[in-house]
């Protein structure tokens, strides 16, 4: 009945998965009595139908749009503080420990942060959103993974690097792609359509549609 239950749910959030049948019905208790409690707390703190984690922070939040679905895991800090509106799709997931940072100094107003449906990241994540990063939709990220959309200049000899402006071009990742663990994109990242990212890479530069990226700088290594 609980299997019924759970398929019937799935199907509902538009998940295409199938239960294994070693799942025991303690198992998927466990799982409904802590969506409920992440809902519950999603409409008391956000006012709105977000599944919520323990010890979450979103600052500024009348300047984020979640989608349905929506689910941010124990311990994610979301600063909302930019110029766009920080914008969540559906069944979007932000892993536990997770940061989303918007403005990282009072010298320059972040732009904000975007990803699509049905994509997701895993724990410990981070996004320095500064100079703006938009994620699209399929889009699976493993845990420890990094975005810096922002870089420092260092020409003049006369000032510390510390006291020199900062650049930004964004960072841009399309649809249906795969990213590793521990991925490092650098500002101005720009990954096509339908590509792979493997764990450990350091991204920075634009690449097609359909490739597999690996290494440090990231390079690619064969089309898909």
């Amino acid at each position: 009945m609980l299997k019924k239950l759970f398929k019937y749910l799935l199907k509902k959030f538009g998940k295409t998965y199938v239960i294994d049948n070693s799942i025991s019905n303690r198992l998927i208790i466990s799982v409904f009595w802590q969506r409920f409690i992440m809902l519950c707390r999603g409409y008391i703190f956000l006012r709105k139908p977000v599944f919520v984690g323990r010890s979450v922070k979103v600052k500024n939040k009348s300047n984020v749009d979640f989608g349905n679905n929506c689910t941010l895991e124990n311990y994610v800090k979301i600063d909302a503080y930019a110029k766009n509106k920080l914008q969540f799709g559906n069944n979007v997931k932000i892993g536990a420990y997770s940061i989303v940072s918007s403005t990282s100094h009072f010298s320059n107003f972040g732009k904000g942060f975007k990803i699509g449906n049905d994509s997701a990241v895993g724990e410990y994540s981070y996004f320095g959103s500064a100079g703006g990063i938009v994620i699209g939709e399929n889009v699976i990220m493993g845990q420890y993974i990094s975005f810096h959309s922002e870089n420092h200049s260092y020409e003049n000899k006369n000032k510390s690097i510390r006291e020199q402006e900062t650049t930004s071009q964004g960072i841009l990742l399309k649809n249906n792609i795969w990213v590793g663990a521990k991925v490092t994109f650098l500002d101005g990242a720009d990954i096509g359509n339908n590509c792979i990212v493997a764990a450990g890479a350091v991204v920075k530069g634009k690449f097609p549609d359909n490739c597999l990226l690996a290494g440090v700088p990231a390079k690619i290594i064969k089309t898909i």
